[in-house]
């Protein structure tokens, strides 16, 4: 009688919830694998630190995972994405996937496709223009404007330091959330007329909907890209391009959680972002 194969293991992690909704996204989007992922809340926020504790602590998560049995990794964090991506993938022996090209790439493609034309030929000074939102640590690394550049697009980054600890009270649908949203919005639309708006926090998602609203209420088309969306179908082409696919079944993927600290905390808030209980949640001690 023919034998099942064995599911392909990811590992994911970041330094806190929001990396859950890359998560959430490459559940709905890959079937029959078996997720790992770490929440390395006991030194969030990463983004307030140097790039050398950023890429450390990022080391640390992606060796744990592999260590675990981990086939491909995914950094769900926009921080260590723009901080540490080389230092993952020298210190690890399988692919690193990051989130922060997915996402460039998903927005050159959308807004291609509402063009009706490909504009890769053009320059970053004519290009079409892309509004990023992101924290302050991601926009200062310029990591998007440098991959939206190399495919001819012209990224405008606007810093939104409220909206993660609104995300996390749970106000992603209050009245004052969408007055925050909407004046970072008119704010940054003062400068610039973009074509797309590329959430590059991994907090956003969950906002998704109210950032569309409010720029309707703008008069701004523009197409809002899902960076977590786009790192989930990245991945799933990764899964092709290492021949894992054929281990993949109809079946429902399955995950484990990790947290450095907070388990309780991180199954409460977790569940928000993930968007499903989290039955239990791992105390993991990386070593301070």
């Amino acid at each position: 009688m023919p034998t099942t194969p064995p599911r392909p293991i990811i590992g994911v992690f970041d330094s806190g919830f929001g990396g859950l909704t890359v998560l959430r996204a490459l559940l709905r989007t890959i079937h029959g694998a078996h997720f790992l992922y770490i929440g390395d809340t006991a030194r969030l926020p990463y983004g307030a630190k140097s790039r050398a504790t950023v890429s450390r602590y990022a080391v640390e998560s992606a060796r744990l995972l592999e260590f675990r049995g981990a086939q491909l990794i995914v950094i769900a964090c926009n921080t260590a994405t723009a901080l540490a991506l080389d230092d993952i993938r020298a210190a690890v022996r399988v692919p690193v996937v990051g989130v922060i090209e997915p996402g460039a790439d998903a927005t050159a493609a959308a807004i291609a496709n509402s063009l009706g034309a490909p504009f890769m030929e053009q320059s970053d000074i004519t290009g079409p223009q892309v509004l990023v939102l992101a924290t302050d640590a991601t926009v200062q690394s310029h990591a998007y404007r440098a991959a939206c550049s190399t495919l001819g697009l012209r990224a405008t980054e606007k810093a939104c330091p409220l909206l993660v600890p609104l995300v996390e009270e749970g106000w992603t649908d209050h009245p004052v959330t969408r007055e925050v949203i909407r004046i970072y919005l008119r704010e940054a639309l003062a400068t610039c007329t973009p074509r797309g708006v590329l959430l590059g926090c991994t907090h956003y998602p969950l906002i998704h909907s109210a950032i569309e609203t409010e720029l309707h209420a703008l008069h701004a088309s523009a197409v809002v890209i899902d960076s977590a969306q786009a790192t989930a179908s990245a991945v799933a082409d990764e899964l092709r391009t290492l021949r894992l696919h054929t281990q993949l079944s109809a079946t429902a993927s399955t995950f484990d959680c990790f947290a450095t600290d907070s388990v309780e905390k991180f199954q409460r808030l977790g569940s928000h972002f993930l968007a499903q209980p989290i039955d239990t949640v791992h105390l993991l001690d990386l070593g301070g």
